[in-house]
Formats: C-alpha cells, structure tokens, sequence
C-alpha cells in the first residue's frame, strides 16, 4: 500500500476532530474521503499532507512517516486545497512558476512542466491572462495544476469542484482520470455522492470524525441489500421484543437497523420481502405509518449512515 493510516486522532481542545481513523490506499487508486460538514475530512488529508500533526496515531506515505520523515513526504505529494491558492494579480503562467520554484524546479525543466500542465488544464492560450480575470472554474483548474508540477506519486485532492459549472467540472474529472492513468494515486474528498461514484475505486465514509464505512462502491452497496430497502415507521415504537430476529428470518431479508421509531429492512429482493415483513409487523401489534422502497444507491447509504441533519 502506498498510503496506510493507522487510528489517527487529531484534537482540538476537547474536540475529536479526527477520532481513531484507519485506512489504506493502494498505488494507483483513487481513494475517496465522503462525509457531511464538520465529518473531519480537511483535518484528515491535512494530517496526510504533513500540513497538522496528528495528536496521536500514525500515517505513512511509501513507508515514509509524516510526522517523523514529513519531508520526505512532501517530496511526493501534491496538495490542492478548498480555498484558490493563487495570486489574482499574476498571470497563470507566473502563478505555476512561483510554485514551481516552490518545489525546487527551475530553468528548463520548470518551464516544460508549466507548459505540460497548462496543456493538461486546456488553459496554455490563457498562459499570459492575469488570474482575477479567470472564472471560478478556471481558477480550479489552475489551482489543480499548481499541485501536479513536480509529478507526485500521491495526490490530495481537497473538495476540488466546489463552487464550479458543470462544463469545467466534467473538465476536471477528465483531468483526474488523466493524472491517476499517469501513474499518480489520489485521494479525494467530498461531500458530492455522484462525483465519489464516478471517480474512486474504493470509498470511505466519515461522520463526526471517524470511519464509519469503507470498500468499493459494490461493496458498500451491499450493506443495504442488493434488492434495496424497506423503509417503515411503526407505531408504537416498543414493539415486542424478537420482532426485529422475527422479521430477519423473513424471506430474502439480508439485514434490519432501528432508529427511533423507524426500521431499514435490506432485501436482495424488496418487493418479495415487504409482504411477510408486513405480516410480522402485524401479528406484533405494530401500526406501520410510512413506508418506502428505495433501490440500493451511496446517497441512501450515506443518510442512513450519518443521518438527515444539517451539520455546520
């Protein structure tokens, strides 16, 4: 594995920021972070990046630690963070070189990698334009070039699309096949279900500073049942006790959860299901006041994971 993180914890006063975090992410994958505001994501990719240290734990990049060897790691990393970390009054080209030098590049070689990377964003026509004339798209991309000048072999990705059109982020995600195809690895967060389905291989998902759920997209899936889910709130909400035992003996049910007053039943196949976990709900007395049946989807997953609400 090229990156291994084993039981970070990062506090901030009495606040677990990042708490007990594990995982691992193989060379060449694209590895993503999803989770709500506040998850612990940013505090996570800036323990990797050698930005935080972490309070405890340990992380590891090609063997190297990041707080014991974080120079070495910041030789093979490329960072790109939330906020546009460029000069407005500079050109592209000027930004890419000031950066550049940053990572120790100079004279030609300098000048054939700003070249390579603003062929790679399609921005070399507007090599010479001032960056506060950009829009916010192209400040992105310019901002994702800044962090692929020295070539690193691991790329942190920080919420790269927030607040562009559709046209330059589906710009991005090509350019993000093309960097991973090139051999980098990339880890990549974000609380964008549809862009974790597109683009990584396998997945974890954050809530309030840990790992709740990890794998591939199929295997994550799977949690709610290949057939999908029933979803029934059920009055009252102490039924008998066995009932949840009674309704897994059920017919293709996979698995039950209970929260509150509501149960998620997964099925390999709902529809055959739902008729004798009714029958169960009734012969226990349990009024059922909603119901719904949804199809297996990472959206579904990640609500029944970290729940419905807002989270600053």
């Amino acid at each position: 594995m090229l990156v291994q993180a084993d039981n970070l914890v990062k506090k901030f006063g009495k606040v677990n920021a990042v708490d007990g975090v594990s995982f691992s992410i193989g060379e060449g994958q694209i590895f993503g972070l999803l989770g709500p505001n506040g998850a612990g994501k940013t505090t996570t990719i800036s323990i990797l990046s050698t930005y935080l240290k972490p309070t405890s734990g340990e992380a590891t990049v090609d063997g190297f630690s990041v707080t014991r060897q974080a120079g070495r790691v910041r030789n093979i990393i490329g960072f790109v963070p939330q906020e546009i970390a460029l000069y407005p009054t500079l050109t592209a080209l000027q930004n890419l070189k000031f950066y550049g030098k940053m990572y120790g590049l100079g004279g030609a070689a300098l000048t054939e990698r700003c070249r390579n990377v603003l062929e790679l964003v399609e921005l070399w026509e507007r090599r010479h334009d001032n960056i506060e004339h950009f829009s916010g798209g192209m400040k992105r991309r310019i901002n994702l070039g800044a962090g692929l000048l020295h070539n690193p072999r691991f790329l942190l990705l920080d919420e790269p699309t927030v607040g562009v059109d559709p046209q330059s982020r589906e710009h991005i995600f090509d350019t993000i096949i093309k960097i991973r195809d090139n051999g980098s690895t990339i880890l990549y967060t974000s609380h964008y279900m549809e862009e974790i389905e597109l683009l990584c291989d396998r997945i974890a998902i954050m809530d309030r500073g840990k790992v709740i759920a990890s794998g591939t997209l199929k295997e994550l899936l799977k949690m709610l049942g290949e057939g999908g889910v029933i979803e029934l709130e059920v009055a009252p909400p102490g039924c008998p006790a066995g009932l949840e035992a009674r309704i897994t003996d059920q017919q293709e049910v996979t698995g039950i959860r209970k929260e509150g007053n509501k149960l998620f039943v997964s099925s390999s196949d709902s529809a055959r299901s739902l008729p004798p976990v009714m029958k169960v709900l009734e012969e226990a007395g349990c009024q059922v006041s909603s119901l719904e049946l949804y199809a297996p989807s990472l959206e579904k997953l990640f609500i029944q994971l970290t729940g419905k609400e807002l989270r600053e």
